[in-house]
């Protein structure tokens, strides 16, 4: 399994590029040229703006960042082009780390604290069984995004 690191540049190089082609979908889509790429761009974007999140938040706990530096992390999300930039400035200060700390026994004595890291070692342990879930979970998600249509027509 990839370690928090490369999981995390590989959903933040990849949430960068689905933006690069959901702005070119809007760009072709509101000039007139055509619509084709719109609901594949949205579509890829969206599944992989959910991927992101996860990843963020498992290394998130794996970092034992903050409250505010996690949230910024997700959040960065919503703004084009941000997560690369922030993934970038974290490698230079050698973050995230290359292992997981769940596994690596850097917890110490007293193992996972919490529900958060209690979770994350199950996952770390149930590697497959997790990521079948994982997947569920956004598949289903972004299944009921993509019934409830674009975000700006959630109240029309």
């Amino acid at each position: 399994m990839p370690g928090p690191r490369a999981l995390y540049r590989v959903f933040a190089t990849a949430e960068m590029f689905t933006w690069a082609l959901l702005i070119l979908a809007m760009v072709l889509k509101y000039s007139g040229a055509t619509e084709v790429l719109m609901s594949a761009a949205g579509g890829a974007h969206g599944f992989v703006f959910l991927c992101y999140c996860v990843v963020t938040v498992g290394v998130w706990i794996n970092q034992r960042w903050s409250a505010g530096r996690g949230a910024a992390a997700v959040l960065l999300a919503a703004v084009p082009f941000a997560t690369l930039p922030f993934e970038r400035s974290l490698a230079r200060r050698g973050e995230p780390d290359a292992t997981w700390r769940l596994v690596d026994g850097r917890t110490g004595d007293l193992g996972p604290r919490g529900f958060w890291e209690s979770l994350e070692a199950w996952v770390l342990r149930n590697v497959v069984l997790a990521a079948v879930v994982t997947a569920a979970v956004v598949v289903v998600v972004f299944s009921l995004l993509l019934m409830a249509g674009p975000p700006g027509e959630w109240f029309d």
